[in-house]
């Protein structure tokens, strides 16, 4: 988009939200059937607005799949709030689709994070007996913390709708990263 079109404002800040359209841009949240989503629900962010870029130089398949008439795909999950503030919900390509539903693994992840006992959160797609894809946390307990599989589920089926809690929880002594501190996700998965 060559400019910000999404931010909080002086004296409009809401935590936890990337906050609203900035004056000239337009936003929606449109699902997988192209349908624009209701607030509340999670969808893939569109943006139009004056800073658009035209196209990906010497890339039509990208071109092609990012540019769509005056919107711009994003490639992000967010939500809208009925005040018109977004909430990042991931990137489209990290979410999981779980019995139907989008699960963004940040949220999981968030949810993990404030258990006592956890150090650091990284939350995958694994296939179950079924072929089905389910959250699969991979976790770092802070030193001479304990906690079991059972306990932490329980703690994410607390805050978040049970369906988005890990089918399965591993505990490793240090999660894979890039030399920039990334998380290597594809190690996880494999």
């Amino acid at each position: 988009m060559l400019h910000i079109f999404l931010s909080n404002k002086p004296g409009r800040v809401r935590y936890v939200t990337t906050g609203e359209a900035v004056p000239g841009y337009r936003l929606r949240l449109v699902n997988d059937d192209g349908l624009e989503c209701a607030d509340g629900e999670l969808g893939e962010l569109q943006i139009s607005g004056p800073s658009a870029a035209i196209m990906y130089w010497n890339n039509r398949e990208k071109t092609k799949h990012t540019f769509a008439g005056e919107w711009t795909r994003s490639g992000d999950k967010y939500s809208r709030d009925a005040d018109g503030y977004y909430t990042y919900g991931g990137r489209s390509d990290d979410m999981l689709k779980v019995g139907g539903i989008y699960v963004s693994p940040f949220e999981v992840e968030a949810s993990l994070m404030t258990h006592p006992s956890v150090l650091e959160a990284a939350v995958v797609g694994q296939a179950d007996e079924e072929g089905l894809i389910k959250p699969k946390a991979c976790l770092v307990l802070k030193s001479g913390q304990s906690a079991t599989a059972a306990e932490l589920q329980a703690h994410v089926k607390n805050q978040l709708a049970p369906y988005k809690y890990p089918r399965w929880v591993e505990f490793l002594p240090e999660l894979p990263k890039t030399a920039t501190g990334k998380i290597q996700r594809f190690k996880l998965r494999a």
